[in-house]
């Protein structure tokens, strides 16, 4: 796959053209680049910008475009209107997803626009976007428009629909309870995407989401799917930013985990469900990702701790871990020995009404006994491995649902199988 960034180049690699490419490679995409101007920037400070020529722009934008096929297009600072005109006819009649992160001022201080260029900005740049990405200021500068109570997201990003973007999504709005939310404004749906807040001041993250959300739309993902792989991506940049300078800490970007991000993005949609609360057994649970063949429980991730309750509250407790999981993920191990397909896994509480659900879906359920458990196997790790073998032993298709009634000393457990973690999430709303 190949990727456009269309931006700045940034000295301390915080942000642009830089980050762009750390982000694509992390992604094993390969970056193409085309530099609208020269910034001056570190850590602490903000110094000079230079802008490139018309000529040269439209040089390398012919450059990469004849000799390229190009997936998908990220516009970053675009600073005065001769560059913006020269991107628009260019990319006018382009057929791939474009994102543009209109960014207005650096972390640092600095102006990447000229104030005379913003309402070509509008004009030419803000028609070319599958999504725009602005922030709470920058979507205020080019709506014209305070987000206050009266006027909601919903309202501004409508305005800057109006100008001709595709979706809108803006970032880093403020909410209750230690959260962060970013509105998604789409042609014929809206909604919030909530997430932890990290109180750190960084560079980089802007660029991290807008990155991550071309990446998404290019492998063909929907706009709400895009919006939250970006969130989870740009969340944990954030998380693991380091000080590699004297002023605010860089973003940094781990190699891409599929399986990782995959699961993160499952267990936060799970702990969302209304009343999940309610399907948490005494033993807690926990949800989990293979490799692909995996040999141990150590090629599977799940959480450390455990998806815990307090009350009606549900939170994850530990981190995601590889070997983090040993009860749910050896009942994945048993199962994908059988069924290689099946690579997600997820327990919940053992409930008549639950059961009765799933024997009235269309989803394929099986049980076993733990009475008729053999004693050798008995008060030892490798009890789920004989329950879930003798569950499966006499069937040719793939359970979607394995349950015990429990015994002495044993919790009874409902486990649900699935390919991937999205997978047993839409079992779990059927069964729920």
């Amino acid at each position: 796959m190949n990727l456009l960034s269309i931006g700045g180049s940034d000295p301390s690699s915080g942000a642009g053209i830089q980050s762009d490419i750390k982000t694509f490679s992390s992604f094993n995409t390969h970056c193409l680049t085309v530099i609208t101007a020269i910034t001056s920037q570190n850590t602490s400070s903000f110094g000079m910008i230079e802008p490139v020529s018309q000529k040269i722009l439209k040089n390398q934008l012919e450059s990469v475009i004849s000799d390229f096929k190009i997936d998908g297009i990220k516009i970053g600072m675009v600073y005065n209107s001769e560059i913006i005109k020269v991107l628009y006819q260019q990319l006018k009649k382009f057929k791939v997803p474009i994102v543009i992160d209109p960014v207005l001022k650096s972390t640092t201080g600095g102006s990447l626009i000229k104030s005379s260029a913003i309402k070509d900005f509008r004009e030419f740049i803000i028609p070319l976007a599958t999504i725009i990405t602005p922030n709470k200021f920058e979507v205020e500068v080019l709506s014209k428009t305070k987000i206050t109570t009266e006027n909601t997201p919903e309202k501004v990003a409508k305005i800057i629909q109006k100008m001709g973007a595709k979706n809108i999504i803006i970032t880093g709005i403020e909410t209750k309870n230690n959260q962060i939310s970013d509105f998604v404004l789409e042609k014929n749906n809206r909604y919030f995407i909530s997430g932890d807040k990290i109180s750190k001041i960084n560079h980089g993250s802007g660029c991290n989401y807008s990155a991550a959300i071309i990446f998404a739309l290019a492998k063909n993902k929907s706009i709400k799917e895009s919006a939250r792989f970006a969130k989870q991506f740009t969340y944990n940049s954030i998380k693991n930013a380091k000080n590699l300078g004297m002023g605010i800490a860089i973003t940094d970007i781990q190699k891409y985990d599929k399986i990782n991000l995959e699961l993160s993005d499952a267990i936060i949609q799970f702990v969302k469900i209304k009343n999940i609360y309610k399907n948490i057994p005494e033993c807690q649970i926990n949800f989990v990702y293979s490799k692909q063949k995996p040999k141990s429980t150590k090629d599977i991730l799940g959480i450390s701790g455990r998806i815990v309750k307090a009350g009606r509250f549900v939170m994850v407790a530990g981190k995601l871990t590889y070997g983090g999981s040993k009860h749910v993920a050896t009942a994945l191990l048993t199962m994908n020995k059988r069924f290689p397909q099946i690579r997600s896994a997820i327990n919940l509480k053992y409930q008549n009404t639950t059961i009765t659900k799933i024997k009235k879906s269309k989803l394929i359920v099986s049980s076993y006994d733990r009475s008729q458990e053999p004693k050798n196997t008995k008060f030892k790790s490798s009890t789920i491995e004989w329950g879930i073998k003798s569950a499966i032993k006499n069937t040719k298709k793939v359970s979607d649902v394995i349950y015990h009634r429990g015994s002495f000393g044993k919790e009874p457990m409902i486990i649900v199988f699935g390919e991937t973690p999205n997978n047993v999430l839409k079992k779990i709303l059927k069964i729920i």
